[in-house]
């Protein structure tokens, strides 16, 4: 098992049987101490790129509406039972301003798939944020759009786009997903943006319902082909309102051992340690910064909305203000021996991810 994670620590390509083989064994009981051994290499990679920085995205989750039905979401189309709300503009623009005075280089503009807001509104909302405050970057997580649309963004001034593909076999993402959803437009979307220059996020889930060890492997291989700048996981956790609510969530272990794994698999890459990583274990958050994560992503929503953006039961933080979300977060990293820094913190090899020469 060693002789595996060697090979990835030095850049090693692995074969597909590799990785299930190594998925295999790592998260069987009894292995804690290879998995410490992976946790460490993986470490060992990230300071060598990014120090002992720990990188802060501020979202603000700006509506919940969204016209998809993913079996997953909470905040699905027909699910009856979510209070859906959206943000005035300048609403979105007081929690920009709120986050830049908090310390925060990054927002994130994340929402369902909602096209209340037209492609010139969204656009018209990143120029302002990158009008008041130009060393700030602004991120969006809006879904699927057509190439034109991403395009108009980014020459509005956004700088990343975080689109999940949340699974990289197509059998796998039909299960997950209603038939109106198509898997081949979800990656094209992926191709799209990372043509545009964008700094680029793919991610998907730990534990998805029918997700198997094969499955795991081909996400490794398709995140080693497409070399996107950041990646987003984290463990599925069951929602009570989806047709998913039956379902057990995914494991710690298991997430803990993709987050390093992806750290060895792209070396570069931003990587979140995610909310709902700090869901399923009160100390996720700082075990997926010990595993090889660089990134939280506290939320700038008003307060008065949080408990609505729910795409999975008991999100934590729902109920903190922005501050204490952040302050909170920085006294967590610090116990770990990382640092919470205020910086944009983009991928490190800018000449690779952004036609802008940034």
């Amino acid at each position: 098992m060693k002789e595996q994670i060697d090979k990835l620590y030095r850049n090693t390509f692995l074969t597909k049987e590799e990785y299930i083989d190594l998925l295999s064994k790592l998260t069987q009981t009894g292995q804690q101490g290879q998995r410490d051994y992976l946790y460490q290499k993986a470490r060992t990679v990230r300071e060598k790129y990014y120090q002992k920085k720990v990188y802060t995205r501020g979202l603000i989750e700006f509506s919940n509406y969204c016209k998809n039905n993913c079996y997953y979401c909470g905040i699905r189309a027909e699910n009856q039972n979510v209070e859906r709300y959206r943000l005035t503009p300048e609403e979105i623009l007081a929690c920009a301003d709120e986050g830049y005075h908090l310390g925060f280089r990054t927002v994130v503009l994340q929402s369902g798939e909602d096209f209340f807001y037209d492609t010139k509104q969204i656009g018209n909302l990143v120029a302002a944020i990158k009008k008041q405050h130009a060393d700030t970057a602004v991120t969006l997580s809006l879904g699927e759009r057509e190439k034109p649309v991403y395009q108009y963004w980014y020459d509005c001034g956004a700088d990343r786009y975080l689109l999940r593909h949340e699974t990289a076999t197509k059998t796998h993402y039909q299960k997950l997903h209603p038939s109106g959803l198509s898997f081949e437009h979800r990656i094209q979307c992926l191709l799209d943006l990372k043509e545009i220059g964008y700094q680029v996020g793919a991610g998907f889930m730990v534990g998805s319902p029918f997700q198997t060890l094969e499955h795991l492997a081909a996400e490794l291989l398709f995140l080693k082909k497409l070399e996107p700048h950041m990646v987003g996981i984290g463990p599925f956790i069951a929602q009570k309102d989806s047709p998913f609510a039956a379902y057990p969530n995914g494991t710690l272990d298991q997430t803990l051992v993709l987050l390093a794994l992806i750290r060895l698999t792209l070396p570069k890459v931003l990587l979140p340690a995610t909310t709902a990583l700090g869901t399923i274990d009160p100390q996720g958050r700082e075990k997926g910064i010990l595993a090889g994560a660089n990134v939280v992503m506290p939320n700038l929503s008003p307060a008065a909305v949080r408990k609505k953006y729910q795409l999975y039961d008991n999100k934590i933080c729902t109920g903190e203000e922005s501050a204490q979300c952040r302050g909170c977060l920085e006294t967590r990293i610090r116990s770990v021996g990382y640092e919470l820094v205020t910086e944009r913190g983009d991928y490190v090899d800018l000449a690779v991810c952004t036609k802008r020469g940034e």
